[in-house]
């Protein structure tokens, strides 16, 4: 896990799963604001479970309720084309309506969709 801030983001990118369950999401969450003193977290795709995608299992749910809780912003990056759900679909597009959790194609969209939410 490599990591890095502009701003006040924390870019962070990993090739091993990093978010496999609610506890894991805590640990990394409370993991990046204690290194960067950040609010704002961008992730690459690759490092959530693919079961994150799976919208029938509640892990998306409980997972994005705890970067709610800990009023942590967070911007996961990467292809989301495999993914033909509706509903996964319409989750993505109205979380990206919304002002703290996004869906974006990558890194430099991330930063900008994070820089631009409000705090």
């Amino acid at each position: 896990m490599t990591t890095k801030t502009i701003d006040d983001i924390a870019i962070v990118y990993s090739e091993d799963v990093i978010i496999k369950d609610v506890e894991s999401a805590i640990d990394f969450i409370m993991t990046i604001k204690y290194e960067t003193n950040c609010n704002k977290i961008a992730l690459n795709k690759e490092a959530v479970t693919d079961d994150f995608f799976i919208l029938s299992n509640g892990i998306a749910g409980e997972v994005l309720q705890k970067f709610i809780n800990y009023q942590t912003k967070f911007a996961i990056y990467g292809d989301y084309s495999k993914y033909t759900s509706k509903p996964l679909k319409d989750f993505i597009y109205e979380s990206n309506k919304g002002k703290d959790i996004f869906f974006i194609d990558n890194e430099e969209q991330a930063i900008n969709k994070l820089k631009n939410s409000k705090k």
